[in-house]
């Protein structure tokens, strides 16, 4: 409200039943993904309507002219999701892409990775970006990505804010390269995998604060 700054907050798949609320929109795919150590997190169908659903929230915004959209999440171990989805798209081992999140020990640590290198290699064939997405995204990051995308074809700016949202981006920058053209970085996470992302991309971000969730 101090800045004059539009916030929607996007319910993309949690599961809960939440009242109407004016700054909520209900985009719900499904009450959660399923668990990729046994199968891929999203069908085909859920994927597509992921990533329509994100590019209409866009279009939604275009009779209020709308020309900067700022991307950011909260989600239940999703970092978990986005070191998977950049592995897959810059083959950076996990070991190099996993992090804390939220705050891990090193006992913790250790689980999440040998967990991941478990769901990794059960998908032993190489994944595309829209694979790797359908087989460990979670429905934030496919909106996010559907929304990024037609953020840029509508030549929007777009903001990206930390790792999360970065996997998200990574996905769009895959289809189309040139969106990083319209696509500033707000800071660089603490998260062990951001730095790295961002050097994929060749990417400077404007902060670099050492925080991750819940420090802001």
């Amino acid at each position: 409200q101090q800045n004059s700054i539009n916030l929607k907050i996007i319910d993309s798949g949690v599961n809960y039943d939440f009242d109407p609320h004016p700054s909520l929109i209900s985009a719900k795919i499904s009450k959660g993904t399923r668990n990729y150590l046994e199968e891929p997190a999203m069908t085909q169908q859920q994927l597509d309507q992921s990533l329509a659903w994100g590019r209409q929230h866009i279009l939604n915004l275009l009779h209020d002219d709308v020309n900067t959209v700022g991307f950011g999440e909260m989600g239940i171990s999703n970092t978990s999701s986005a070191a998977l989805i950049m592995s897959a798209i810059t083959q950076i081992p996990l070991e190099k892409c996993v992090g804390r999140g939220t705050g891990a020990n090193d006992e913790q640590l250790l689980i999440k990775l040998k967990t991941l290198k478990e769901a990794q290699a059960k998908y032993t064939l190489d994944l595309d970006a829209l694979e790797a997405l359908r087989h460990f995204g979670g429905f934030e990051i496919a909106q996010m990505c559907g929304a990024m995308l037609e953020a840029f074809e509508q030549n929007m700016i777009l903001v990206v804010d930390g790792f999360i949202s970065t996997a998200a981006f990574m996905v769009a920058y895959s289809l189309h390269p040139e969106i990083i053209k319209n696509t500033l970085f707000s800071h660089q996470s603490n998260e062990a995998g951001h730095a790295k992302m961002l050097q994929y991309l060749n990417a400077k971000p404007l902060l670099t604060l050492d925080l991750r969730l819940g420090e802001g």
